[in-house]
């Protein structure tokens, strides 16, 4: 489903007219195209020492311009031709130092002098020790207030500009794969609709890949719910970036699970997860056919939306049913099997509903936060095993479902977000590939917010 008030005001007489009076203004984002240039101009890099040094080499090696903080012009030398320097790419403030709340001041008020010059669809990283009940008091504060201080410049950024952050364990240092994989998944368009958030990364575990564009290169990935919506961009997504697929959906499905399996050339796999024995028939299907399983994806869900006063028990156990306790027993059953790869990732569609909560849907937010729940635990029980859980946790996303919401409710949604506008299918697609990916090794237990920083809720 496309959003035409966004399309019309992006450009043109529309933009024009929005502006005089008074209009949200949501630009069209920057989303991934193969072989595009990682940022749409350099990036200024905030900070100094061995951190920086690291993710200026990544930066470069990257093919981006790096400036620093400080230089003349940033670090870049005028045009000769008295043009216009090109608007920066990204700004990244590197803040992993920090002891004291007075320590901000500095690193954050250069980079909102630079903000101004920041590119349509630019980019705010920062990089910071997460926060412990083990730090001084003093170093508590101040890393905490890193998490503010982002949330709300991600608010205040303007014309498809996000700001997001990655927040590093005391013993993990810059140059791990997985802050050098977090820091380019959150540059890319890939992240267009991530905003307002923070990736931890745990340890040092993780290998970058040999060709960024190709990330899961050789990978096994099952998806379920894959027959259209999310679960169909997600499948192409992980077959783009190199996964052979293997899409799972209920037998009513089974038409246009067939075409999307033969679109991304993997194999359907027609099965209500709820049975008993779906985990078993899921492993067996991947094994049969390509030897281990590497990557599941729990994307299948329904919704039953009743005010709490109203529900009966069919809504209630049917939304349960499908969006948690079947993610449950397959989680059981892969855990309980000697059929995975090395280092399973399992990253489940989780939802924002399930963390702030929406009226007359207390069964499906009791089972996406039950989701929430389950990731982190499982994140705990893979970690031995080289292994990772995470979840994403859609906002409003233009998919058939959210078409069908009447067209006020609708416009309203769409625009309680930063970004001022929804999600698309290839957004959440895109955040689940990163975290299915071996560049992420060192994130687990993660709840990966895709809504535009939703302005509602947490």
């Amino acid at each position: 489903m496309t959003d035409t008030y966004t399309a019309f005001v992006s450009r043109g007489w529309g933009r024009d007219i929005a502006k005089r009076l008074g209009l949200p203004q949501p630009v069209e984002l920057r989303r991934y195209r193969p072989g595009a240039p990682l940022l749409p101009g350099p990036a200024l890099l905030v900070g100094s020492g061995p951190s920086a040094e690291a993710v200026a080499s990544a930066l470069t090696e990257w093919g981006v311009e790096v400036r620093r903080e400080g230089a003349p012009d940033g670090g870049a030398s005028r045009p000769d031709d008295g043009a216009k320097a090109p608007k920066l790419g990204a700004i990244i403030l590197m803040l992993e130092g920090i002891e004291r709340p007075e320590d901000l001041s500095a690193p954050v008020l250069a980079a909102g002098q630079a903000v101004r010059s920041l590119a349509p669809s630019g980019r705010v990283v920062t990089l910071s020790r997460r926060a412990s009940t083990q730090d001084e008091p003093a170093v508590a504060a101040a890393r905490q207030g890193v998490e503010g201080i982002l949330r709300s410049l991600a608010k205040e950024l303007r014309a498809g500009a996000t700001g997001n952050g990655i927040l590093l364990a005391e013993d993990v240092t810059a140059d791990a794969p997985s802050v050098i994989g977090a820091l380019r998944f959150l540059l890319s368009g890939r992240s267009a609709f991530v905003d307002g958030q923070f990736l931890t990364v745990g340890s040092s575990a993780g290998e970058l890949p040999s060709d960024p564009e190709r990330p899961l290169e050789g990978k096994i990935a099952v998806v379920t719910g894959a027959a259209r919506g999310i679960g169909a961009a997600i499948a192409r997504t992980l077959a783009r970036d190199g996964a052979k697929v293997v899409l799972v959906d209920v037998p009513a499905a089974g038409e246009s699970l067939a075409k999307v399996a033969n679109e991304v050339r993997g194999t359907a796999l027609q099965l209500d997860i709820t049975r008993q024995d779906a985990g078993e028939r899921i492993l067996a299907h991947a094994v049969g056919r390509y030897g281990r399983l590497d990557v599941v994806v729990h994307n299948a869900g329904i919704t039953r939306d009743k005010l709490l006063a109203n529900m009966d028990a069919a809504r209630w156990d049917s939304v349960i049913a499908v969006n948690l306790a079947a993610q449950l027993r397959i989680n059981e059953a892969l855990l309980g099997s000697d059929g995975l790869g090395e280092g399973l990732h399992i990253v489940s569609v989780s939802s924002t509903s399930g963390l702030a909560g929406n009226r007359g849907q207390t069964n499906y937010a009791a089972s996406k936060a039950g989701v929430v729940g389950m990731v982190r635990s499982t994140a705990a029980r893979l970690a031995a095993r080289g292994g990772t859980a995470n979840a994403v946790a859609p906002g409003f996303i233009e998919t058939e479902m959210t078409a069908r919401i009447p067209f006020a409710t609708r416009e309203v949604a769409r625009r309680l977000n930063s970004l001022q506008q929804g999600g698309q299918p290839q957004d959440v697609a895109e955040a689940i590939a990163f975290l299915a990916s071996d560049a992420a090794a060192g994130i687990t237990g993660n709840i990966l917010r895709v809504c535009g920083q939703n302005l509602v809720g947490q």
